[in-house]
């Protein structure tokens, strides 16, 4: 007969023994959830690309003279360009050219000059000649005023004071034959229509307000560059060579383009007809100033 010690042990190893049971069922449910050869769903990793930056725009640090050479002439040219908001600078071609006309910019800053040192303003006389001058570029005025401030003498004084160093003034009497380089008619310029100038503003504003208002055959050249041709300030001349038939074109001047402010000189010589000259001109203003704008 068993104990009663064996008797209390026999429910509780019943209930190990279920336990016991019940725990090998459970791993098995595990072990063959494990083994089932069901997918575990896993994570793909996510990869983060960082954004992608635009390679930088080349800019250019220096003007473009590729459309001034690629111009196609048998004539000789010379400009040179100067954005007054940057300063940069653009000169293509060299040597000296004759002024033609655009001299007479030189001859009224001249006369002005001296007016300012003898402390005095232009008589009406003086006026009337600056006038027709540089408006309708009269050649009489011209001869009239280049007298007035001394002739050869008188303008290579006041050329010495402004730094025109590579610009000779025409013997007896030919101030259109006066020889003179791109890079010194933008100095003249800068006379004219900069700061820090030996002329008075009164004085710049006279001539600038001359320069403004040439007449339509006397505009052409710079003002090809400009956004409003009519808003340039410029001065224009053309001379044919006797000895050779060819044709001096040149046009110096102030314009408005893009936002910017240029002081342009564009010269020329051995054009064959003058409207070749005049379409030579146009073409190396409107080059140069792309050239500058694209900086």
């Amino acid at each position: 007969m068993p104990s009663v010690l064996g008797m209390a042990k026999s429910p509780l190893y019943g209930l190990a023994g279920l336990l016991v049971s019940a725990l090998v069922a459970i791993s098995g449910l595990t072990l063959a959830s494990q083994d089932s050869g069901a997918a575990t769903p896993t994570r793909t990793p996510t990869t983060t690309t960082a954004p992608t930056r635009p390679a930088a725009a080349t800019v250019p640090t220096e003007p473009s003279t590729a459309a001034l050479a690629a111009i196609d002439t048998d004539a000789e040219f010379a400009v040179s360009a100067v954005d007054v908001e940057t300063g940069a600078t653009l000169t293509y071609g060299d040597g000296s050219y004759d002024t033609a006309s655009i001299v007479k910019v030189d001859i009224l800053a001249a006369l002005l000059h001296q007016a300012q040192q003898a402390g005095r303003t232009l008589t009406a006389s003086e006026g009337a000649l600056a006038t027709a001058m540089i408006e309708r570029s009269d050649n009489s005025a011209a001869t009239a005023l280049f007298n007035a401030v001394g002739g050869k003498a008188g303008l290579e004084a006041f050329n010495d004071i402004v730094g025109l160093d590579d610009t000779v003034v025409g013997s007896h009497g030919s101030w259109g034959l006066t020889q003179t380089t791109a890079a010194d008619q933008v100095k003249l310029l800068e006379v004219v229509f900069g700061v820090g100038s030996v002329l008075t503003a009164d004085s710049q504003a006279y001539e600038q307000e001359l320069m403004s208002h040439v007449v339509d055959s006397q505009n052409f050249g710079v003002s090809a560059a400009a956004d409003d041709a009519d808003d340039a300030a410029l001065k224009v001349g053309y001379l044919q060579r006797s000895a050779t038939g060819l044709w001096d074109v040149t046009s110096i001047g102030e314009i408005e383009a893009g936002g910017h402010t240029y002081l342009v000189a564009v010269l020329s010589d051995g054009n064959a007809s003058y409207d070749d000259g005049v379409a030579l001109v146009d073409a190396v203003a409107r080059a140069a100033v792309a050239g500058l704008s694209a900086i």
